[in-house]
């Protein structure tokens, strides 16, 4: 094997799966994949970070040069993970990012478009997560909950109220964007965000999405990733949000 290559380790979401398959296909690095479910981030931060971090405590290694954390800051739930070799972080809040290709395209978009809902081919094909209902931060806010489950629970009262305030969390939307970066059946799930745009009256766009910042993850190496797009965290440092530009840091 050539000193050049090197062997990670990604893990990632479910939803990134097919863009995190088709640039390590095509690496010249060798690339192990670890995939958890969506909803990992329904989850409180805590318990997203406790699940992270015993995947990493699993890992063997003495086997990588890096592990590479193809995740946005997700509401948190990367903080305070930490390995005794060198991880990876894309700076990115969320996962959206990391499928338009920047931060700063998300930001642009983010504020000129807001109550946008956004999917991809990976929001649509994993829609289904295997995560504990009973566990999940819409589940304990009962934001899935259905009138009348709300009246059989609270009394007819306060159903209206908490309906309206917990399970119509749709209403803050107006707007469907499908990703499109080429990945999966594009015409199909093009055909259902239209669809699911149109039963609820919103509008629809389609925007170019990009997997510039994940091939960097993956084809990158300790000389290569910039440090404007990625966060290095030495061994045996932990992750931290920063809550400005930079959004993560390690400590």
């Amino acid at each position: 094997m050539s000193p050049e290559l090197k062997r990670y380790v990604v893990v990632t979401c479910a939803i990134l799966y097919r863009e995190v398959c088709h640039c390590v296909a095509k690496s010249k690095n060798i690339v192990d994949i670890v995939v958890h479910e969506k909803g990992l981030h329904d989850l409180q931060s805590t318990k997203m970070t406790g699940i992270l971090q015993e995947t990493i405590d699993k890992i063997d290694h003495s086997k990588y040069d890096a592990i590479l954390l193809c995740y946005g800051l997700c509401n948190n739930g990367l903080t305070n993970l930490h390995a005794p070799i060198t991880m990876v972080l894309p700076r990115a809040h969320d996962c959206i990012a990391l499928l338009l290709g920047s931060r700063k395209i998300y930001d642009e978009y983010f504020f000129d478009n807001p109550g946008t809902y956004f999917n991809s081919s990976g929001w649509l094909e994993r829609n289904i997560s295997t995560v504990d209902d009973e566990e999940t931060i819409p589940q304990q806010l009962g934001m899935d909950k259905s009138y009348e489950s709300f009246v059989e629970e609270y009394g007819e009262e306060n159903a209206e109220y908490l309906h309206s305030i917990l399970g119509n969390w749709l209403s803050n939307y107006k707007k469907v964007a499908f990703i499109n970066n080429g990945m999966g059946d594009v015409e199909g799930n093009r055909l259902a965000s239209q669809a699911f745009a149109k039963e609820r009256d919103w509008e629809y766009e389609e925007v170019p999405g990009s997997i510039c910042l994940i091939e960097q993850l993956i084809n990158g190496s300790m000389s290569s990733w910039d440090e404007n797009d990625f966060l290095i965290i030495p061994p045996g440092k932990k992750i931290a949000a920063t809550h400005d530009e930079s959004i993560v840091t390690c400590l």
